[in-house]
């Protein structure tokens, strides 16, 4: 059972804890680095294989890669302002990264292999060190072999705890992520051909940390944050939580860990990589449930439960509250430069050999797939004939700011997410926008999309559709601020 606790904590301890303890035992196990009165905080990833049960008996456990003991984890807690120290241990037979998600912080510690930094080879160490500048929901994996390390459970939760915000009764974690699984636990494909030049290869298994159909504890009359996370390579959600009392709903306060005017959780779909902070009222009788469910199917699919606990906290009526505003440097739109970003099929499918694939320097067969089928500007990652790091698709003047106009020309989703940068989201031409900050936006067929950034981080950065088989067979590539 997830997020167990003692009913007996008082709110005043529950709210002295800030959350930490519901959010480590939420994640079924995963470690955590508690906010200290330090300025910095360190961690060890130790990336390896480990056995963890996801389908039940008879089947087995599962070959997982994992960051800690269990997925998901680790889950770092930092408070804004601290530093975070984390040292990448290499325990598995390739080499591989840490590319931080979201995160606004320098080049060199972006973690994309080839691009800003050197592989971190089996058995090398990585230190990665910075201080994120906005408090938020974020998440760090691998930037190569993506599908099958992602696919296997590589990643973990980094969340930075907002200055003077509103207090919660229980701050959960909760990662949605499928797998692709047998009837005996073991790892079916992660990519097909099929599955790469269309909407992806879906999983088999739907969880919520790991776990199907969890019964997640939580404080009686409570306020619940729930951090949702979609973690998954290629399905895309919209979430509900379902039979709250006296219609209070959940409320999205955040999306991709930047504060939004608290608005109804109805209608948000998520991409690979998106995330949404929620906020909903627990039932006020110990034993009743609500209901996480995903909503973007044929069927409604139930994901996990909430269930009341402990004697009912004394909380007035119900009245969501915002997070405290965000400090992302604003664009300057009246003189903003308008860059097109075409997200198209390649013209023709290329396939490149393993002399070709091992021979460019910028990348290896890790890192590139045999065969693209996704473009971004007319350009597939890598095009044929590459013997050095492809150029820039466009380059940004340091200081000024751009419009990107996002243009899907397929039939497909594609969650498109730049790195180093957090966007403005401004307007659609085939639905309304609501105007917010973000990370990672879903880009539905045929949509004209624009979203802004002021170019205040240098260095070259990845710009790439976070369906991963999409990513990995062509349409990604880097803009360089310089």
């Amino acid at each position: 059972m997830l997020n167990r606790f003692d009913a007996r904590l008082s709110r005043r301890s529950l709210l002295r804890a800030g959350g930490a303890a519901l959010a480590a035992s939420a994640v079924g196990g995963g470690s955590l680095a508690a906010p200290g009165g330090g300025d910095l905080v360190e961690v060890e990833l130790l990336a390896k294989q480990r056995m963890q049960r996801i389908l039940p008996e008879p089947a087995n456990a599962s070959p997982l890669v994992t960051y800690a003991e269990r997925f998901p984890g680790p889950v770092i807690r930092l408070r804004k302002g601290q530093r975070l120290r984390a040292t990448l241990v290499n325990g598995l037979t390739e080499h591989t990264s840490i590319h931080w998600h979201g995160i606004r912080l320098s080049n060199a510690e972006d973690g994309v292999p080839f691009l800003t930094q050197p592989p971190t080879k089996p058995g090398e160490r990585h230190v990665y060190e910075f201080t994120p500048p906005d408090s938020g929901s974020f998440f760090f994996h691998p930037h190569c072999n993506t599908v099958e390390l992602l696919g296997r459970g590589l990643a973990g939760a980094l969340i930075v705890e907002e200055e003077g915000g509103p207090a919660f009764d229980a701050d959960l974690v909760c990662m949605i992520k499928d797998w692709q699984l047998d009837k005996t636990g073991a790892f079916g494909a992660f990519t097909s051909d099929r599955g790469a030049s269309r909407a992806g290869t879906f999983g088999s298994v739907s969880t919520v940390n790991g776990l199907i159909e969890p019964v997640i504890d939580v404080p009686a009359n409570g306020d619940v944050r729930a951090r949702l996370y979609n973690v998954d390579s290629t399905r895309v959600i919209d979430l509900r939580v379902e039979g709250t009392e006296s219609g209070g709903g959940a409320w999205i306060i955040a999306v991709d860990g930047n504060p939004l005017p608290p608005r109804p959780l109805d209608g948000w779909p998520m991409g690979p990589a998106m995330r949404l902070d929620v906020i909903f009222r627990a039932p006020k009788d110990p034993g009743k449930t609500l209901r996480l469910t995903n909503v973007y199917s044929a069927q409604p699919k139930p994901l996990a439960v909430f269930r009341s606990v402990g004697t009912a906290l004394p909380n007035k009526r119900f009245a969501p509250r915002a997070l405290p505003a965000a400090s992302i440097p604003q664009p300057d739109l009246k003189n903003a430069t308008v860059v097109p970003m075409a997200f198209s099929a390649t013209a023709v499918a290329q396939i490149f050999d393993d002399a070709l694939l091992t021979s460019l320097p910028f990348a290896d067969s890790l890192c590139l797939s045999e065969k693209t089928f996704w473009a971004i500007n007319q350009q597939s990652w890598p095009e044929g004939g590459h013997e050095r790091l492809p150029p820039p698709i466009t380059t940004l003047e340091k200081g000024r700011s751009y419009v990107f106009e996002l243009a899907n020309l397929t039939p497909h989703l594609h969650p498109i997410h730049i790195h180093g940068y957090t966007f403005s989201v401004l307007s659609s031409d085939l639905r309304k926008v609501v105007p917010h900050h973000a990370d990672t936006v879903l880009l539905e067929p045929k949509e004209r999309l624009r979203v802004a950034i002021k170019a205040d981080n240098p260095g070259d950065w990845m710009f790439h559709c976070h369906i991963i088989e999409h990513q990995d067979t062509g349409m990604m590539g880097y803009i360089r601020v310089a």
